[in-house]
């Protein structure tokens, strides 16, 4: 495994094996968790060589959020991604990324599906999120490129770049990694007290019931079952963003499952926002 940090020495080390090889791309932001991992392993099975980009991008982070404090563990990455059998670590600095800074860096939009639910909570998130991956992208080349559905909407906004931009990349998606007991992992998960590490599983099982509540019957009220569920949710601790049913590809509101939808739910536990989803097909 070789770690690069510089630009140019990553694309002269691709350059050189790439006509030889298939190449996949995990991007990250560090502090890996078995989640992380897992999109690995996945990567690996889909390639003849992995590269697992880590940078903390300051351009996907409004003006309130964890920049300074969001965990940095880059030893530990390194030895985790090595043990993996990662072939290459890409950890560029800001000044790579962004030569002039992120405030004056063109950035890459995707309108409707980066306007609702997180876009609507985190302005700009996701124009950030699609400039530094489409960076990277140019960098590294990849044939493959790996996202977490924990991350539904981002994995959803980056399908339609690629498929936009023209970009020749197989967009794969790994399944959510969960605690024993429901958690999605995240690298957030840390922030959470021993007291809000109980409550955090709460999350899942409520998109879980309403889930269950949805499929059970044509008649029943998506409205009312959501608001319900944010009610029982605020009631254990939670500050509820938002818990709403929308059609899977086009993130627009839905009201009942005659399409594939998701239901998406972002909510604080303390001072840790947490988000997760679960899908739901119209067959089902």
């Amino acid at each position: 495994m070789i770690v690069v940090s510089d630009n140019k020495a990553l694309r002269g080390h691709l350059d050189s094996v790439r006509e030889q090889s298939r190449v996949a791309l995990v991007p990250t932001m560090g502090n890996l968790h078995d989640g992380h991992l897992s999109l690995v392993h996945q990567a690996k099975a889909a390639a003849d060589m992995v590269v697992v980009s880590i940078f903390v991008n300051p351009m996907q982070f409004g003006k309130e959020e964890d920049l300074a404090t969001y965990p940095r563990t880059i030893d530990a990455d390194i030895a985790a991604l090595k043990a993996a059998g990662v072939d290459v670590v890409f950890t560029p600095s800001i000044a790579d990324i962004y030569p002039q800074g992120d405030q004056a860096h063109t950035a890459i939009r995707v309108p409707f599906l980066g306007e609702p639910l997180c876009g609507a909570q985190r302005p700009g998130h996701f124009d950030g999120v699609c400039t530094v991956v489409y960076k990277l992208f140019r960098l590294v080349q990849p044939d493959v490129a790996v996202f977490g559905e924990k991350d539904l909407q981002q994995l959803l906004i980056i399908q339609k770049m690629v498929q936009d931009l023209s970009l020749d990349i197989d967009i794969q998606q790994g399944l959510t990694s969960r605690a024993g007991d429901g958690l999605a992992l995240s690298s957030r998960n840390q922030y959470l007290s021993d007291a809000e590490r109980q409550i955090a599983p709460r999350l899942w099982q409520a998109l879980q019931q309403c889930a269950q509540t949805l499929r059970g019957a044509a008649n029943v009220s998506a409205q009312n079952t959501l608001a319900q569920a944010s009610h029982d949710l605020e009631a254990a601790g939670f500050t509820v963003h938002y818990l709403e049913l929308r059609e899977l590809q086009t993130l627009t509101t839905a009201t009942d499952l005659s399409r594939d939808c998701a239901l998406f739910v972002a909510a604080t536990l303390g001072t840790t926002r947490l988000i997760d989803n679960i899908q739901i097909s119209a067959a089902e």
